[in-house]
């Protein structure tokens, strides 16, 4: 269960009240029917509840604040066995004075105040109540911090999801009206063409995947097929060839998650490229995985360093938000050529 931090009195005040009325109302007709004599049962369960309810709450919000989470446990046991002391000696005057000078009619003989088997049974009774009444406490409280910690997480790891994938998205509509720029400073035909390119891409944006986790990889790859297009017409000597080589119309993956990676290979590849090359493979395997492998060509230049960027950084943080450690993402220079490779489990979510 863990090292409690805090004990608060945050279940429903209702709940504390059926349990120990349950408990109560059980205890009064058990020990009533036993010796078939329920007003006294009724009256030394009167006792013992008011005594088992502030010691409960006493050793709740007060010993095991004050002893046990700073771990001054002998201090605790100590406070623990003098308080249910007390306890004994207000039950044993109140039943005395009150109810019967047989002070244990349960021991089927007569007793006397501080007999130590008295003291003993007495005591024990009180550390069962207790311990039972505070191992349900700390129980139920655990599994309520539990659910809320969980939900936390989940919201935190939303907010961590959305804030990652708003990063990506201005990044690469930056670069997009870059592009467009460029083509209107040089008057060309094609600034239609890109408009409506763009158009459809932040349609997907804005409204397809809005507030998904996941969305057919269908559509994902529609969306870089776009996206491709509009490079195409910034860069007139590029190829692109894409191959889809396994049956994709049951996958979903997480929305935005590729687009980095061919974004990458326009924009490192096509540095002073007259003759941009990229191959797209899109492939399952095992029917457990899904490979998305990029490879472009480059001219090698002294001191050229080939960076990530922001996209690609982002969609490594989401890949261990999303996959934890279950999936790859390799990257490597094989001649002229860079080849990113990226698996991830198959994801067969709506």
């Amino acid at each position: 269960m863990g090292k409690i931090k805090d004990v608060k009195f945050d279940l429903k005040l209702q709940n504390h009240f059926w349990f120990w009325g349950i408990y109560f109302v059980s205890n009064f007709l058990r020990w009533g029917a036993y010796f078939n004599d329920y007003e006294y049962s009724f009256k030394s369960n009167l006792i013992e509840f008011a005594l088992h309810i502030p010691l409960v709450y006493l050793n709740l919000f007060f010993l095991i604040p004050r002893y046990v989470i700073k771990s001054k446990y002998l201090h605790y046991t100590f406070a623990l066995l003098l308080s249910v002391f007390l306890v004994y000696l207000l039950k044993t005057g109140l039943t005395y004075y009150l109810i019967s000078e047989n002070i244990w009619p349960e021991a089927n003989r007569e007793y006397k105040p501080f007999d130590t088997n008295h003291i003993i049974a007495v005591c024990i009774g009180e550390l069962y109540v207790v311990a039972m009444a505070s191992s349900i406490y700390l129980t139920l409280t655990w599994l309520k911090e539990r659910d809320r910690n969980k939900a936390l997480r989940e919201e935190q790891f939303k907010i961590k999801l959305k804030y990652l994938k708003n990063q990506i998205q201005p990044h690469f509509f930056f670069n997009t009206l870059n592009n467009l720029y460029a083509l209107s400073l040089e008057s060309s035909d094609k600034v239609p063409d890109v408009i409506i390119k763009l158009s459809k891409l932040m349609e997907y944006v804005l409204y397809d995947i809005e507030g998904k986790t996941y969305v057919p990889l269908i559509k994902e790859i529609e969306y870089i097929q776009n996206y491709i297009e509009i490079e195409k017409l910034r860069f007139e000597t590029v190829h692109v060839s894409f191959d889809i080589e396994s049956n994709i119309d049951e996958i979903n993956v997480p929305p935005l998650l590729f687009i980095s990676l061919v974004e990458n290979a326009f924009k490192h590849g096509g540095i002073s490229n007259p003759n941009l090359v990229i191959k797209i493979n899109c492939k399952t395997i095992n029917d457990s995985l899904l490979e998305f492998e990029i490879i472009n060509n480059f001219i090698q230049k002294p001191n050229l360093t080939i960076r990530t960027g922001i996209g690609l950084k982002n969609t490594k943080k989401r890949l261990k938000l999303l996959y934890h450690n279950k999936f790859s993402l390799q990257h490597k220079i094989k001649f002229y050529y860079y080849v990113v490779s990226l698996q991830i489990p198959l994801n067969h979510e709506n």
